[in-house]
């Protein structure tokens, strides 16, 4: 099995590191640590070339992490999904930090045991949020330490060929497709700004941006986003912060047909400046988000800042409208046509030995060109052979590629941007004969999520509760995976989406789940150097037909919009309750009702055979 690509080597870019940490050109006063988080701007999961800083400075290339440098040392903190992927990218000089593991300091714990008295402690408050920020700030300055914000980024004054901030198209997005015209959701908006007295409310995630204002763009690989901010005053007027390049006429004229209201374009680069005249003459609150920038937010006297976990747009926006949730639907129907051909595909293929696991994604891109609205690809395919499967976050690269073969486990986790909705869709397949190991854990993993797809639970519960459902039948016998169950998705938008979801983490800005909400159900299982495993449906929050309303509350449950089959092969049919056989059964005939006739007219022979033998009906 290949290796991933070579560490990089960092000595002289820490080096040089080092010595700004000290440069009073460009810090008020010399830190002795330097954080570096996985963020931009907007507090972006998924970042822009431009804005990947720790990755340029540690050569780990996860989406998650956050370095620390000091005098002597440099660590990174990542979660259990990219452990193994931080130990190949990263050389001798990063020592790697467990985020999760009950021995690992934290952060701001690592901090305090680590630095001499009267540390001075830098950050670039624009990557920082208020969230992060006021929190450690106040934990350092309680033992004599000082956070510090550096306006100067110290990792960009390394980075000499930093690539441009993208400036792609963006385009409207029909009210066909949002089912809400931009007046319909501002209304809803300047209704919650006027309930918590605030005169303006700023916008910094791009993701709302974009669903408010019904646009999209493409600056962030995978995410239909656009670097902007927005202001939206009381008086239902609003301000677009955009570069000029990017705000074409028929953008103007979609705000203008939409909106109904009066709005200026200003300027991306201009924001700070807004807020600055904003805050000048203030007799009401301006609301941010907890996870804007540091930056923002502290321009704002605090006896007029507003800040809270969670904002109207956010949760507009996870509760999908009616013609969100079809469209979502919809997508999953699609994208079950090009998953089945693709996996048909493989199982005819893959005994030549010529399919790869990047020639298999490439492949599957391909398939889905075909369909209604395809517009790419959402994050990155995880095609991942054997011993990569255990590394939860995998990319298959020219380095890393190999053979997808038949005596091992396939494991992939894709997804696609359709203008009526996002989708992701994890299987994982033994092309040959799977060890009765291998089918223990799978059966272990298909149990959890059989099960947590049929929970009922009271409207507004927290996801958290639900999380052991998932976990159960591994925990039986001392098994676990190490990240959460369940993620929301976003409506032709960013494929994680929050406030929800399902992890064993507490979620604190989770508002509890509503009918129409969408979920990812994910439970997996990893060992290192072997394999690893996942099931990934998405789910769609539906009201529960239950005998009893206790309260009046409302009951809830999920119903799968993912319409692929699972592997036949990889059940251990013992296992399995006559309540689980009948549930996937159930499944597998509704694959066959909505993707089979799909199939058959797209003359798909070979995937309309591969569906059927992939959803023949278990027993005992």
């Amino acid at each position: 099995m290949s290796k991933m690509t070579a560490p990089k080597s960092t000595t002289n870019l820490l080096k040089q590191l080092r010595s700004s940490m000290q440069n009073q050109n460009f810090v008020s006063e010399p830190i002795a640590a330097y954080i570096i988080p996985s963020a931009d701007a907007h507090n972006g999961e998924y970042l822009a070339d431009c804005d990947k800083y720790r990755a340029f400075i540690s050569g780990f290339n996860g989406s998650a992490g956050t370095a620390i440098v000091t005098d002597k040392q440099a660590c990174m903190w990542t979660d259990g999904r990219y452990w193994l992927q931080a130990r190949e990218e990263m050389d001798d000089n990063w020592t790697l930090m467990k985020e999760g593991d009950p021995n690992t300091l934290k952060t701001d714990q690592w901090l305090i045991k680590t630095l001499p008295n009267g540390s001075k402690v830098g950050v670039d408050p624009t990557l920082f949020t208020h969230e992060k920020f006021s929190p450690l700030q106040q934990e350092l300055e309680t033992i004599g330490h000082k956070l510090i914000p550096v306006k100067q980024n110290l990792v960009e004054l390394l980075w000499s060929d930093r690539p441009q901030r993208p400036l792609n198209p963006v385009k409207p997005l029909p009210v066909t497709f949002t089912g809400k015209t931009i007046k319909d959701k501002m209304l809803e908006v300047i209704a919650a700004m006027n309930e918590k007295k605030a005169k303006y409310f700023v916008v910094t995630a791009l993701d709302q941006i974009a669903w408010v204002l019904n646009l999209r763009g493409s600056d962030i690989e995978y995410n239909p986003v656009f670097f902007s901010y927005l202001i939206i005053k009381s008086d239902a007027t609003f301000t677009l912060f955009i570069d000029p390049r990017q705000a074409s006429e028929e953008v103007k004229e979609h705000l203008k047909s939409e909106a109904g209201c009066v709005f200026t374009i200003e300027p991306y680069t201009r924001i700070e400046e807004a807020l600055k005249e904003i805050s000048t003459s203030l007799d009401q609150f301006v609301w941010f988000s907890e996870f804007s920038s540091y930056a923002l937010t502290s321009i704002i006297p605090k006896k007029h800042l507003l800040l809270t976990s969670t904002t109207p747009i956010e949760l507009m926006k996870a509760v999908k409208n009616p013609t969100e949730a079809q469209g979502m639907r919809n997508a999953h129907i699609k994208d079950a046509v090009a998953l089945c051909c693709y996996f048909s595909w493989l199982e005819k293929n893959v005994a030549s030995g010529n399919v790869t696991e990047v020639s298999g994604a490439a492949k599957l891109h391909e398939l889905r060109k075909l369909q209604a609205d395809f517009m790419g690809d959402s994050f990155e395919t995880i095609s991942s052979v054997g011993p990569h499967g255990a590394i939860i976050h995998y990319q298959p690269s020219k380095a890393t590629d190999v053979p997808i073969r038949t005596d091992c486990l396939y494991l992939c986790d894709s997804g696609a941007q359709y203008r009526d909705g996002t989708t992701d869709v994890t299987r994982t397949w033994h092309f040959g004969t799977p060890t009765e190991y291998e089918k223990e854990c799978y059966t272990r993993v298909l149990k959890g999520q059989l099960q947590l797809a049929s929970r009922i639970f009271p409207t507004k519960l927290k996801g958290n509760h639900l999380d052991s459902f998932a976990r159960e039948f591994l925990w039986d016998v001392g098994l676990d995976y190490g990240h959460g169950t369940g993620h929301g998705i976003g409506h032709y938008l960013n494929v994680h989406e929050g406030p929800m979801g399902i992890s064993w983490r507490v979620l604190h800005q989770d508002p509890g789940l509503e009918a129409n909400m969408f979920l990812s159900n994910e439970p997996g299982y990893y060992e290192d150097g072997k394999f690893g495993m996942r099931i990934e449906d998405i789910v769609q929050v539906v009201p529960a037909n239950t005998p009893h309303n206790f309260n009046n509350r409302g009951f809830l449950t999920f119903d799968t919009i993912t319409l692929v089959p699972k592997s036949i092969n990889l059940i251990n049919v013992k296992m399995l309750t006559d309540g689980e056989i009948e549930q996937l059964n159930k499944y597998h005939q509704l694959c066959r009702d909505v993707v089979g006739p799909l199939l058959e007219k797209a003359g798909e022979v070979e995937a309309k055979e591969w569906l059927w033998r992939q959803s023949t009906p278990i027993s005992r």
